[in-house]
């Protein structure tokens, strides 16, 4: 069990996970995945609601996302939600379902995305550095006041710095499989 103050801060680092599964699920590759637009905002029923509370997004093939609204109503809120997102990607709707075709990515998307996946990965490990620096002021604030001794203090400097190099393994982790993900043909 490590000190308190740490692990009052270990769910903003889950956060900082759980941020970048879904920035980088949400980044395309060259195969079809639910997660490039279940998080498009739809205007339906007088509010702005995430595309997978609306409807069942599926995968039939590699190319190809499949989006079934559960009301079949708001199929053209839904296509008009999926081109104003700009996804680079152009919804068909057939009626009762919208199919979105991924095309192949070029050499120049590839390495493009690439610099993205890496920007958005330094970004969040550049919050979890941020998480970090604010327990070593909360524990330098607690030297301050008495509230913990200095073996204490450096203790609690050890468990976080370990605790932001896991997280930050973790980041690389996903960002190092994006990159492949995005890299093979």
């Amino acid at each position: 069990m490590q000190h308190p103050l740490v692990e009052q801060h270990r769910p903003e680092f889950d956060a900082v996970i759980e941020a970048a599964k879904a920035e980088l699920g949400a980044i395309r590759t060259g195969r079809a995945n639910p997660m490039m637009v279940e998080h498009v905002q739809v205007e339906a029923y007088g509010a702005r609601t995430p595309l997978k509370q609306l409807a069942s997004v599926t995968v039939p093939e590699p190319s190809c996302v499949l989006i079934e609204p559960w009301d079949k109503g708001i199929v053209k809120d839904v296509e008009r939600a999926l081109v104003e997102a700009r996804l680079g990607l152009t919804p068909s709707n057939e009626g009762n379902v919208i199919r979105l075709r991924v095309p192949p990515l070029t050499s120049e998307t590839r390495a493009e995305l690439v610099r993205v996946v890496s920007g958005k990965a330094e970004q969040l490990k550049t919050r979890l550095r941020g998480i970090r620096d604010a327990v070593r002021e909360a524990v330098g604030k607690a030297e301050k006041a008495k509230e913990i001794t200095q073996d204490d203090r450096y203790q609690i400097f050890e468990a976080v710095d370990k605790l932001t190099k896991e997280y930050t393994e973790k980041l690389k982790g996903m960002g190092d499989r994006k990159t492949d993900e995005i890299n093979t043909i």
